[in-house]
C-alpha cells in the first residue's frame, strides 16, 4: 500500500511505531513493578519471595536466561535469589562473593557494568583460576550487572546473563536500571518497615521481662503458699493412711486438695511463662474477662503487698475476640502495677483499683484501670505517654509507650483522664472483630 493509498508519510509510521514500543516497555516496566508490591502485600513476614519476584521479572524485562540477586553485607554480597539457565546444570553459584575478588568488585559498583563477553573480561582483568572456572560453571557469556541504589548507597546487585555472547541493547539496560532503582526503593522501605516490628517486638519483650521482675516478690509468695499447702495436705493423707483402719474418705479429700494447690502453682507458672516468652504476634481467640482474670490472679500478692483492693467489674457476654492475648494482657498488667504503685503516696482514705470491661452495641471493646491515687497533674496528664517520660525515680519511661503502640497495632487506642475527687483512669478501646 503506498503512501497515496494510506494517506499516511513513512516518517509518521516509523514515530507511531516508536511510540508503541516505548508505551509497551513502560508498561512491562509498570506490570513489574505491580508483580513486586504484590509479592510485598502477600508476604508480611518473609523477604524471600520479594527477592524471587524482584529477579524474575528484572530477567523477564531485558529477556536474559540467567540472574542472581545479591544484598551487600560487611564481609560481601550474598545471595538471596536465583535463577539458572533451564538448560545449564544445577549448579548453584556461592553463597558470599567478597567484596576483594573481581566479581565482587563487578557487584561494587555503583552504575551499571555491561560486559559483552564475560571470558574475555575475566581475562584481561587477570581473574584467577578459580573465578573463571566459576564463570565457565555458570555458563554465561553476556553479563549484565545493575546496582541497586537508594540514596546512593549500594544496597544490593542484580547480575543477569545469557549463555551465548548477544549485547544487551541500550534499551534494555535503561528498562531493567529504571526497574531496579524502583525496585529497591520498595524493598527497602519494607526492610525497614520491618525491621522497626522487630525492634518493637524486642522493646515489649524487654517491658514484660522488666514488669514480671517488679512482680517477683510477689509472686514468689503466690507460688509458696499453694506449694505449702500441697505438703500440708499430702501429709495428712499420709496420716490418714496409718490409721487402723485407714480413714480413706479423708485420704482421698486430703489428695484432691493438694491436686488443686498444684494445678494452681501450675496455672501461675504458666502465666509467667506466656509473658515472658518471645514470640511472634499473632492472633488469638480470647476471652478479654478470661485474660483480664488472668493477669489480676498475678497481681494479687503485689495488691496486697501494698495495701490495695482490686475489685473487678467485668461485663458479661462480652464477645471472643481476635488479638494477641499477650500483648493484650501486658498492657493491661502495666496498667495495673502502675496503678498499684500510685497508692504509696496515699495516706489517708480508701488504696483501690477498679478493673472494668464494656462494649457499646457492637463497636469497640473498652478495658479501663481505675486508681485512688494521688492523680496526675496537667503537665503529665499530656505527656505520660511520651518516650522516656517518667514520675517514678526509676521509671525508664517506656511503659505505656509501649502499651499505646500495642493498642494501636490492634487498630485501637489508649487514653488517660484524670477522676474526682482523685486519681486516674486508663482506658483502652479495641475494634470488637469477632474471632
Amino acid at each position: 500500500m503506498n503512501q497515496l493509498e494510506t494517506g499516511e508519510a513513512p516518517e509518521a509510521s516509523h514515530g507511531r511505531s516508536d511510540l508503541q514500543k516505548e508505551l509497551a516497555e513502560v508498561l512491562r516496566q509498570r506490570a513489574a513493578i505491580s508483580a513486586v508490591l504484590r509479592a510485598i502485600a502477600n508476604s508480611p513476614h518473609d523477604l524471600q519471595p520479594i527477592f524471587d519476584t524482584i529477579l524474575d521479572n528484572a530477567v523477564h524485562l531485558c529477556r536474559a536466561e540467567w540472574g542472581n540477586c545479591r544484598l551487600a553485607e560487611e564481609t560481601g554480597f550474598r545471595l538471596v535469589a536465583y535463577k539458572p539457565d533451564p538448560a545449564a546444570s544445577e549448579w548453584v553459584p556461592p553463597m558470599l562473593q567478597e567484596h576483594g575478588s573481581s566479581v565482587g568488585r563487578l557487584f561494587g559498583s555503583k552504575s551499571p557494568v555491561h560486559i559483552p563477553d564475560l571470558a574475555t573480561y575475566l581475562e584481561l582483568n587477570s581473574a584467577g583460576e578459580a573465578e573463571q572456572e566459576l564463570t565457565s560453571k555458570l555458563g554465561v557469556r553476556t553479563a549484565l550487572h545493575i546496582p541497586m541504589l537508594r540514596n546512593d548507597e549500594l544496597i544490593g546487585s542484580l547480575s543477569l546473563g545469557r549463555p551465548r555472547i548477544e549485547p544487551f541493547t541500550e534499551k534494555e539496560i535503561e528498562l531493567v536500571t529504571d526497574f531496579a532503582a524502583q525496585a529497591t526503593i520498595a524493598l527497602e522501605i519494607t526492610r525497614r518497615e520491618r525491621q522497626l516490628r522487630e525492634q518493637q517486638m524486642q522493646l515489649a519483650h524487654t517491658n514484660r521481662l522488666v514488669t514480671m521482675g517488679e512482680l517477683s516478690a510477689s509472686i514468689t509468695h503466690e507460688v509458696k503458699q499453694p506449694i505449702a499447702a500441697a505438703r500440708n495436705n499430702v501429709i495428712a493423707a499420709l496420716n490418714f493412711l496409718r490409721r487402723n483402719p485407714p480413714d480413706l474418705q479423708e485420704v482421698t479429700e486430703a489428695l484432691a486438695a493438694a491436686v488443686e494447690d498444684a494445678d494452681r502453682v501450675d496455672a501461675i507458672v504458666g502465666r509467667m511463662r506466656a509473658l515472658m516468652q518471645k514470640a511472634s504476634p499473632r492472633l488469638d481467640s480470647v476471652d478479654m474477662n478470661e485474660a483480664l482474670q488472668e493477669v489480676i490472679e498475678l497481681t494479687r500478692g503485689e495488691a496486697l503487698k501494698n495495701g490495695v483492693s482490686v475489685e473487678s467489674q467485668l461485663a458479661k457476654g462480652l464477645p471472643i475476640i481476635a488479638c494477641d492475648r499477650v500483648q493484650l494482657q501486658q498492657v493491661v498488667l502495666n496498667l495495673i502495677l502502675n496503678a498499684l504503685q500510685a497508692m504509696g503516696a496515699v495516706s489517708e482514705g480508701a488504696r483501690q483499683v477498679i478493673i472494668t470491661t464494656r462494649q457499646i452495641e457492637l463497636n469497640d471493646l473498652y478495658v479501663g484501670v481505675q486508681d485512688t491515687g494521688p492523680g496526675l497533674s496537667p503537665e503529665t496528664l499530656s505527656r505520660v505517654f511520651e518516650p522516656f517520660y517518667t514520675t517514678k525515680p526509676n521509671g525508664m519511661g517506656m511503659g505505656l509507650t509501649i502499651c499505646r503502640s500495642i493498642v494501636e497495632a490492634h487498630g485501637g487506642r489508649l487514653w488517660v483522664s484524670a477522676c474526682q475527687p482523685r486519681g486516674a483512669l486508663f482506658q483502652f478501646a479495641i475494634p470488637a472483630r469477632p474471632s
